[in-house]
């Protein structure tokens, strides 16, 4: 567990949110933050595959350009996506030019898809997985949430999914408040979580 330590306002935040400008508006206005709109849940899962092995501030830099690529990470387009879809991202320099993860993604848009038509939603779905923060803040790479989720997301079908995949995803999306415990942003996780409804809820 890292110190937290103070941005440019002086307030204390997450240790990692110092290593570019990028990360703190990242930190600030997104990570954590109960999310409930499928394609930003899909959006989420598919750049965390291709991070796989990558830093999160090589993904993040590149996020319009895979939104851009991937029609915006709207679900049933990306299941839509062909061969020729497949050749054309591997082309596209703004982006990780990884065919494992691209098919991986247009795999997982069509698995969301039947996920979608069982559960109602994905939002509906992975919710069902929140659970109590149960460790020290950030000393987590992945939990007994993340990694039941990962089982289940590959027993339908899912790729790149792996349990530290999946707590990331978690942590990014406010299924858990990972904020460290003298962060000026875990008050105000805290309270979204607590007036947040998770679908089906």
């Amino acid at each position: 567990m890292s110190t937290p330590l103070p941005g440019p306002d002086g307030d204390l935040r997450c240790h990692w949110c110092a290593a570019t400008p990028e990360y703190l508006r990242y930190h600030d206005t997104e990570w954590g933050f109960p999310v409930a709109d499928d394609r930003r849940l899909f959006e989420k899962l598919s750049l965390e595959a291709f991070q796989s092995g990558l830093s999160w501030r090589t993904i993040l830099a590149k996020r319009e350009n895979f939104r851009a690529a991937f029609g915006g990470f709207e679900i049933a387009t990306v299941a839509a996506f062909g061969a020729a879809d497949v050749q054309r991202l591997l082309a596209d320099a703004g982006i990780v030019r990884h065919r494992g993860k691209i098919e991986a993604v247009i795999n997982n848009a069509r698995c969301a898809q039947a996920l979608i038509a069982e559960q109602g939603s994905l939002a509906a779905y992975v919710w069902r997985y929140e659970a109590p923060h149960a460790a020290p803040f950030q000393t987590l790479s992945t939990s007994p949430a993340s990694q039941a989720m990962s089982k289940d997301l590959k027993r339908r079908g899912w790729k790149f999914v792996g349990p530290t995949t999946v707590y990331a995803f978690m942590q990014a999306m406010g299924l858990v408040n990972d904020h460290a415990q003298a962060c000026v942003l875990r008050a105000r996780v805290a309270q979204a979580r607590a007036t947040f409804r998770p679908p089906g809820a």
